[in-house]
Parts: C-alpha cells; structure tokens; sequence
C-alpha cells in the first residue's frame, strides 16, 4: 500500500511539474501578449484576431490604431507610420460589428496609450445588426484584467503547440508585425478569380424601404460608435467607406436594396460630419477602381496595391468628404448604382475564362 501511495505522489509530483512547465513557457513567450509586448528574437505568429487583438492593444507600443474588418487587414503599418509620422497597430476584425470596435477601444483606453491617430474602415452592411452582436463570439478571459481566469490560456494545446512549439520549429512562419492578417500573399487578384466565386442574389418579392435601416444606425452608433470619438477629442480619426466591386452595388440592384443603402450612407456621414477631428473618405463610388475586377479576390476585398492607393488618399485629401460635399458624392454613388451598365461585367467572360 505505501509503495502505491509513493508511484502516485511520484505521478501527481510530475504531472504538476509538468503543468506549472507548460505554464511557465507560455507566460514567459505569451504569444497572445496578455502580460508583455514581443520577447526580441522569438518568431511570433499573429494569425488569431479574437485572441490576439487584446493583449496587443494592452502591451504593445503604439500611436494609432488601424481599426474595421477585412477591408483593413491588407494595410502595411509602416505606410501610416510614414505618411503620418507615427506608430502604428493594426486591431482588425474580420467582418467587424460596431461593438467589436468598441470592445478592442475599450483595451486600448484601458492600456493607457495616448492616441494620435484612428485610422478606421466602415462597413455600412454591419452598422445595422444589435449594439451587443458581435461577428463570432470572443474569448472573455482574454479581454478582462483578471489574470486568475486565464487557465484556458496557460494550459493550451493549440497555444503551446501552434504558437510557441511550430514557430520555433519552423521560423520561416513568423509573421511581419507590419502585416498582420493580411490576405495579399495567399489570395488571388483577378477577374478570374472573382467570378469563380461570385453567386448573384436572387430577386426579391418586395423592393427594401429607403429607411430600413437607419433606426439600427443610429442606436449602433450612439451605443458604440461615437462614443469613441468622443472619449478621444484630441485624435484625429480618418475613417473611410471601402471601394467594394461594381457587384457590391450590383446585388443592391438586384436585391432593390440600392435607396436604403444610400440612405445609410446619407446618415453614417452626417453623423460623422459632426466632428472636428474626424476626417471622412468615401471610395465606394471611385468608378475607376471599382470597375476593374482586376483589383479584386471576390465581390468585395481588394488587393493591397489599392489598400496602398487609401493610404495615400487619406494622406492627400483625396475622395474627402465634407459637410460642402457630401450630398454631391451620396447623388453621385446612386447614379452610378443605378445606371451602371451591369450587363458589362459579363460581356466577353467566356473569352476571359478561355484565356485563363
């Protein structure tokens, strides 16, 4: 009997070696940054937005932040640290909800960072859902101060394996902290590779009201839009609307959703208008560049030679709306949505494909 009680205070006496080892190899390297910025020399991979983006915002040392959806990830920091002489961060989310922006601002003011710059792209599509959705359901222990909940971090399969193990086996998947969660190096930009994709919408029974939506606006953003504009007076934000394809406004016309989208529009920027330090860009409506499938991996995302083009935009003043202008660009986007020749799009895609 006292022999088994010796092999299992040996068993449980290893096991607890070896948890407390796992733990301490994963606060030490924290590849989440929950505790510390970057270790110097260790080839971090940064591919995980939800559990990643908090601890970033909290320890890592930064001026501005990139902030929005996919429309972002392909941004280089170093374009904005340039053009604006600052440090930047980029805090996207796939497919942001407003409450995801005001969830991760909520890190950032938490952090005690001072903020220079917001750089910040805005999809009408998901200022219209609950003020308390977010895209996918994030890990809670990973966005509050309490480090006693952070088991599920410390004592993690994925975590020590994906995060700490394969990086150090394979320093070749480190990621550029300039380009985290871009898509260019993977993704394919073409005509091609957009219509293999695309799926057109189905028409519907009843055409959508111009007000729809604007009800759900306005609670999103009284709920968590301005209120982090708000909060920081002495930031200059330079927010901007995505230049989606021509087949973004193609399914408004076919779904007649085309009034109800430009009503949103109307009303996102007015509400934006109303402060000093926001700085508005609208490219959803640069014909040229919209136009040209060319620029895109699918109905929406575009490459990073035009993520480079917004850069430089915003840096110019190019495509800025103002309270003198706004009205002008908002006929312009429902002319353009309106009377575009959709047909085109398809004219010589049989050819197109044949060529490929």
């Amino acid at each position: 009997m006292k022999q088994n009680w010796k092999w299992l205070k040996i068993f449980i006496g290893i096991v607890l070696a070896g948890l407390i080892a796992c733990i301490s190899v994963v606060v030490y390297i924290d590849p989440f940054f929950q505790y510390h910025a970057p270790l110097s020399g260790f080839p971090y991979v940064v591919d995980n937005q939800l559990s990643q983006n908090p601890g970033m915002a909290r320890n890592m040392d930064y001026d501005s932040v990139i902030l929005g959806s996919s429309m972002t990830i392909n941004f280089n920091t170093g374009w904005f640290n340039q053009a604006f002489d600052c440090n930047t961060i980029k805090l996207s989310y796939n497919g942001a909800y407003p409450k995801d922006i005001s969830n991760i601002m909520e890190q950032v003011d938490g952090s005690g960072h001072t903020l220079k710059n917001v750089f910040w792209g805005i999809d009408e599509a998901s200022y219209s859902g609950g003020i308390n959705e977010t895209k996918y359901p994030i890990p809670e222990y990973l966005y509050d101060t309490n480090p006693l909940n952070d088991v599920g971090y410390w004592i993690n399969k994925d975590v020590l394996l994906d995060y700490i193990l394969k990086p150090l086996v394979d320093p070749a998947s480190k990621t550029d902290l300039a380009e985290v969660y871009a898509n260019w190096p993977y993704f394919g930009y073409s005509k091609w590779v957009v219509m293999q994709t695309y799926q057109s919408p189905d028409k519907p029974e009843e055409s959508m009201d111009f007000d729809a939506y604007l009800e759900d606006i306005t609670e999103n953003m009284d709920a968590n839009i301005c209120p982090v504009i708000e909060k920081h007076p002495d930031t200059e934000f330079y927010i901007f609307f995505p230049p989606y394809s021509i087949l973004y406004w193609y399914n408004y016309y076919k779904t007649e959703q085309i009034s109800a989208t430009i009503s949103k529009y109307e009303l996102l920027m007015e509400r934006f208008l109303a402060y000093d330090n926001v700085h508005l860009f609208c490219f959803t409506d640069q014909e040229d560049i919209i136009t040209n499938l060319e620029n895109y991996t699918d109905y929406e995302h575009y490459s990073r030679d035009i993520s480079l083009w917004i850069t430089d935009a915003m840096e110019t003043g190019n495509c800025e709306v103002t309270k003198e202008n706004y009205k002008e660009i908002l006929q312009h986007m429902e002319n353009l949505a309106f009377t575009y020749d959709y047909d085109s799009i398809w004219e010589g895609w049989e050819d197109y494909l044949y060529e490929k």
